[in-house]
């Protein structure tokens, strides 16, 4: 009979992944080996191999995962009945919350997403194309007028250029924490939303640039959400 895993395995697993994640963070992808990993985590190297096959692994479930537990924030928000305005708060909310609470995950996926194979890359893209699609939607929900204009990529890609890259200046236990800056954020978004006109011609019939949660700075330009670079 083959042997089971060990009592605590799925625990020690996301133990490691955690731990690789603030390594990533701190010092990227090329620049963090396993030995760091294992010293990070407390075992020893051979160990560190029953969990994950090689460091690769480890950033292609740091970055897979992390985007998952977004859509499912975006599963979770659908399933309330919600007036527009009240559904795009609730979901900016949410991913304020779990971005506080998965910051070196988070500046993996904005990070290291580019030294992906192109399959695996192109997996979690895609993922992110769906949590951007579902904040577009519920933009247009709020602002039809914007929708028919044909902004409400662009301007569910500036609210995650708001939202993506807080983890660059506000520091953990400084005057203001995520939970603080939540209605801040969403605040500031609708008030200003509320000022955007349509513009005074049609917008061209072309297929909008696609951005990225992630990859908002890099404007190599896609229609992914969040968090990676590409």
């Amino acid at each position: 009979m083959p042997r089971g895993r060990a009592p605590g395995y799925d625990a020690q697993r996301e133990q490691i992944l955690a731990r690789a994640a603030e390594l990533f963070a701190q010092h990227g992808y090329p620049g963090t080996s396993m030995n760091q990993v294992a010293l990070a985590c407390g075992v020893s190297k051979p160990a560190l191999y029953h969990y994950v096959r090689d460091k690769y692994q480890l950033l292609v479930e740091i970055a897979e995962g992390h985007v998952e537990r977004l859509q499912a924030l975006v599963t979770t928000v659908g399933a309330r009945p919600l007036p527009p305005e009240a559904r795009l708060r609730a979901l900016i909310a949410h991913f304020m919350a779990a971005y506080a609470d998965a910051q070196p995950a988070h500046r993996v996926l904005t990070q290291d997403v580019k030294f992906l194979e192109p399959a695996d890359r192109r997996r979690v893209l895609d993922r992110e194309r769906e949590v951007v699609d579902a904040f577009a939607q519920a933009l247009a929900a709020a602002r039809p007028d914007l929708a028919a204009a044909r902004l409400q990529k662009p301007l569910t890609m500036l609210l995650f250029g708001m939202m993506n890259w807080m983890f660059t200046w506000l520091r953990p236990g400084g005057e203001l924490s995520h939970a603080e800056m939540m209605p801040i954020v969403a605040d500031l978004f609708f008030g200003g939303l509320a000022a955007v006109a349509p513009p005074a011609k049609p917008a061209r019939r072309r297929r909008p640039s696609a951005v990225s949660v992630s990859a908002v700075a890099d404007s190599g330009g896609s229609d992914d959400i969040a968090c990676p670079s590409r």
